[in-house]
Formats: C-alpha cells, sequence, structure tokens
C-alpha cells in the first residue's frame, strides 16, 4: 500500500509539470507568412510631381516653401514612394468618403490574396481578425469589409483598433499573443494600415504639412498562428513584447494629435516637444525589455560599470573635478542581432541608433525603407523587416528587436526569432539590387533650391 502512495507523490508533481510545459508549447505566437503592399507604378511620388502639389496649395507664402524644401531634403525619403489616387486626380482639398475607402480595400484585396495563397490557409479557416487604421473609422468597419469580401466565418472573433498610430502592429500582435494564451490551434490575420485620403492636410501650419512630406500609401498583412505542427513552416516566433504608455504626462500626450488649425483645415500637429517625448519613452521602455532579451553577463557588465561611473564621478566632485559625463551603454548586441526600426523619419533613425550605439549596418534597413516607401505608419516595420530579408540577413536562431512609437505617446517593442533561413524579399524582390544607393540625395535642392534665394517682397508663387 506504501509502494502506489509514494508512486502517486512523484508521478502526479511531474503529471502537473508535463501539463504545464505541454500548455505552453500551445500558446506560442507564431508568424506563418506576411505581405506588404505595393501599389502601381502611377503613384508614384517623384519630384517633379511632388512641386506640383505643393503649388496647388494656394495657402503656402514663401517662408512656408522655404520650410517644405528644407523639410523635404532632409527628410530621407526618396522619388519612388507612393501616394493616395485623389492626390494624382488634384482632389486633396476636397477628399470624399470614398476616396479612403477605396485606398483600403485596393491594399487588403491585394495583399490578404497573396498571404493567404501563398500560406495554403483559406479564408474560412481563419479565427481571429486584428485590423488596425488609426484615422479611418467607416461604418461598416474595414474589418467588415474584409469579412464581407473574403466571406470569412460567422465565428470569427474581431478586434477594429483606431486611433493607435504608427504603433498600432505592435499592439496587434499582443492582442493576437494573448488569444493564443487560452485557445489552442488557431489562425490570426492582423492587418495594419493608415488611411491617407481623407487626412492630407491642405493648411500652411508648418506642424502639420510636415506629416505630408512623410507619410506614404503602404500596408501589411500578417499571418499568425500558435499551431504546434505547423512550428516547422513559420518564419518567426515571437520572443517578449512590451508596451510603454505615457498618455498620463501632458507633455507626450500633445505632442502628437489631430486636430483643426485657424482655417479649419484638418491635419496632423507634430510638436516640437516630440523628440523628448519619443526619447523618454524609449528610454522607459527598453529600461523594462532589457532583462527579459540580454544575457545576465551583459546586465552584469552594466551595473558595474554604472557603478564605477557614479562613484568616479562622485569622487571628481567632492574633489572639485568634473568627472565624466559619459553613460554608462548598455549593449543591446548581445541579445539581439538585427533591428527593426520604426521609419519615422531620419531624425528617429538617427536618434535610436545615437542611444543604442547602432552601425550603420544596423540602420541601413530603416534607412533605406524610409527612402523607398517613406512612413507608412504602423505598417512600416514589416517593409524594414522585409528589407532585411531580402538581402538574405536573416538565419535560422537570429534574434529582432521592433520597435515602434505611436501618438498617445507610447513606445511598443518585441523580439522575434528567426525558425529558419529567409530570403524571399517580399516586396522588395523586384528592387533590392538597387538598394542602398549610391547616394540619398534628394533631388528637390537642385530643382528648387533658387527659392532660398528669394525675396519676400518680390516673391510670386511659381505656376
Amino acid at each position: 500500500m506504501v509502494v502506489p502512495v509514494y508512486a502517486f507523490l512523484i508521478l502526479y508533481p511531474l503529471f502537473l509539470l508535463w501539463r504545464w510545459v505541454d500548455a505552453k508549447r500551445d500558446q506560442e505566437c507564431y508568424i506563418l507568412d506576411y505581405e506588404c503592399y505595393k501599389p502601381s507604378d502611377d503613384r508614384k511620388l517623384d519630384t517633379e510631381f511632388c512641386g506640383e502639389v505643393i503649388k496647388r496649395n494656394r495657402h503656402l507664402g514663401l517662408h512656408e516653401y522655404k520650410f517644405l524644401l528644407k523639410a523635404i531634403v532632409n527628410s530621407g525619403i526618396g522619388e519612388h514612394t507612393y501616394g493616395p489616387r485623389m492626390v494624382f486626380d488634384g482632389r486633396e482639398e476636397n477628399p470624399t468618403y470614398e476616396d479612403g475607402i477605396l485606398e483600403m480595400e485596393e491594399f487588403f484585396k491585394d495583399s490578404i490574396e497573396k498571404v493567404l495563397t501563398r500560406s495554403g490557409v483559406s479564408p474560412q479557416e481563419i479565427d481571429v481578425l486584428v485590423v488596425n487604421v488609426s484615422m479611418l473609422a467607416g461604418m461598416p468597419s474595414v474589418s467588415a469589409r474584409i469579412i464581407n469580401h473574403y466571406k470569412l466565418r460567422d465565428d470569427i472573433k474581431v478586434y477594429n483598433i483606431t486611433g493607435m498610430g504608427c504603433s498600432a502592429s505592435v499592439i496587434s500582435i499582443d492582442i493576437v499573443q494573448n488569444i493564443f494564451k487560452t485557445q489552442k490551434n488557431l489562425y490570426a490575420l492582423v492587418i495594419t494600415s493608415e488611411s491617407l485620403s481623407a487626412n492630407w492636410y491642405s493648411g500652411n501650419e508648418r506642424s502639420m504639412i510636415l506629416a505630408n512630406c512623410l507619410f506614404r500609401v503602404g500596408g501589411s498583412a500578417i499571418l499568425l498562428t500558435n499551431k504546434r505542427a505547423l512550428k516547422h513552416r513559420t518564419m518567426f516566433k515571437l520572443k517578449c513584447l512590451l508596451r510603454t504608455h505615457h498618455g498620463a504626462r501632458d507633455e507626450s500626450y500633445y505632442c502628437c494629435v489631430q486636430k483643426e488649425d485657424d482655417r479649419g483645415h484638418v491635419g496632423f500637429h507634430l510638436d516640437k516637444t516630440l523628440p523628448m517625448a519619443a526619447t523618454r519613452a524609449l528610454v522607459d521602455n527598453l529600461r523594462e525589455i532589457s532583462p527579459r532579451i540580454l544575457p545576465i553577463r551583459e546586465l552584469v557588465r552594466f551595473m558595474i560599470v554604472s557603478f564605477f561611473k557614479k562613484w568616479s564621478q562622485s569622487s571628481g566632485s567632492k574633489g572639485g573635478g568634473g568627472g565624466t559625463t559619459n553613460r554608462a551603454l548598455i549593449n543591446f548586441k548581445t541579445g539581439v542581432d538585427h533591428f527593426c526600426i520604426h521609419t519615422g523619419g531620419k531624425a528617429v533613425i538617427d536618434g535610436i541608433g545615437v542611444n543604442l550605439d547602432l552601425s550603420e549596418y544596423d540602420l541601413e534597413p530603416a534607412r533605406m525603407t524610409l527612402h523607398r516607401f517613406g512612413n507608412t505608419s504602423a505598417s512600416s516595420l514589416w517593409y524594414v523587416l522585409g528589407y532585411m530579408e531580402a538581402k538574405k540577413r536573416l538565419n535560422k536562431g537570429d534574434r529582432i528587436l521592433m520597435l515602434s512609437f505611436g501618438a498617445g505617446f507610447k513606445c511598443n517593442s518585441c523580439l522575434w526569432e528567426v525558425m529558419r533561413d529567409l530570403g524571399d524579399g517580399n516586396v522588395w524582390r523586384d528592387c533590392i539590387d538597387d538598394y542602398p544607393p549610391k547616394t540619398l540625395a534628394n533631388p528637390f535642392m537642385e530643382k528648387y533650391g533658387w527659392i532660398n534665394d528669394e525675396d519676400p517682397n518680390t516673391f510670386v508663387v511659381p505656376r
């Protein structure tokens, strides 16, 4: 009688441990495939056409022209980005509701079809749909339009996200991850894009016309699963995800807001406090995620170096010396192989590079994505990822850190592990051989540099 009791006491805890481990294995979040949207070539915003669009704005004066010239030249954006159709039709001052809907339909009818066909998953197999489009709220919603077009199941779980800005795709992944923790053997489809048609700014406020220089048409469809049987087919495995929200701080909340100017034109206001708000959010986010993604040896080294720096500064101040003001930088490359950075602008990429002590090789995917596709809002991360894949940088076991920012103000990050060698190239496959180009110089200065020499008293708007 004693033997069965002892056997039970030993085996039952092992059984519980096995069940816990087995359940954990079914909670993993994998990316099976993803697709980035590339509009047709007739929607490319080259220098000549951008100049025409700017000249159509009757509210601009010489000072606004000079500001725009400087902003565009320093933006890091090239001549092959894409704009909404209504701009090519000359209707940017009076866009219609249908313009925004058409922009979304063109994207999702192209990208969802491709990702489902390539992965061999039928629309009726999708269990979860998460759609994020920050500045378009239609009736019925974009998610409902997707369900109708692809005839998705009646019991599909749907999440429609608006107002989350450029960090929305990581938020969408977080929603999927939490669903995967409660149910097994699911497929989830994340759709991330932004509507520019109804949000093109036609006024002359500098803080608001800047958005026209940076944001471009784009979108991504990401197919995820927690099916253990498909592990060998997956591309990436989610290792860690962290969200930081500074919306309780007024200076962070108001640095990125959609509002009306004095003339009633609606636009996206980017405040001068934005770089500081972004830095604070980034620092807080990295402070929390570092212990989860970096090896212990690097954390210990950082603590020791930080201690000695503080001690030397304290000793220097007591002795009358200035001490050292250098920060003890943590080396993220000890736990991360690739950095997938949101293409919020050249200044954003440069700032992250300085804060994380990254090389030009590390920043190249973000810089080239900004140059080729511009800031496509929340979908930009997946264009950056596509660049890494097209350059055959992604090998099995590599770890990728995604960093994104968004209005609110938010900084969201996640770490992915590459599950197999990758090199298809996605949206880059037709042009990757041209990147990086010999120069990223913007031709606007060569064509419109004469504006800097104009006299405000005699300046006439060019026709």
